[in-house]
């Protein structure tokens, strides 16, 4: 069955993915910022009465960690689109090379994959993860 390719993205578009973009950057550089100065990234065992509370602390800490390598991800994807809007190849699948489709972009403006190629990306995660 031959799926309907999408049109290429309109000037129009682009400034608003773009505004969008370095909206998004912006609020993940915030985030960023009040997590580094919150009091619950340093770890002061001597506030901490007993080795629960260690525990507990520690788990959090552990979390939050994790959540600011996730914001570095989203960063990084978010740089690499408006790179792309820059010199033009923002709405191209990087795998196959055809347009993907506004609503996907709306969804996810930072995507580099159709939906096509992205589903295909995930079904070979699940079959590698299974194996």
């Amino acid at each position: 069955m031959p799926t309907k390719k999408s049109e290429p993205i309109k000037k129009s578009d682009l400034k608003r993915f773009k505004k969008i973009l370095e909206e998004r950057r912006a609020e993940v550089l915030a985030r960023a910022r009040e997590m580094l100065n919150e009091e619950t990234m340093t770890l002061d065992t001597n506030d901490l009465p007993d080795e629960m509370d260690l525990a507990s602390s520690e788990y959090i800490q552990s979390f939050e960690f994790r959540l600011r390598g996730r914001e570095r991800g989203l960063l990084a994807k978010i740089d690499k689109a408006l790179k792309r809007i820059e010199d033009g190849t923002f709405g191209i699948c990087e795998s196959c090379g055809e347009d993907i489709h506004v609503k996907r972009l709306e969804a996810r403006p930072e995507t580099t994959l159709c939906i096509r190629c992205k589903e295909d990306q995930e079904r070979q995660e699940k079959d590698f993860v299974a194996t």
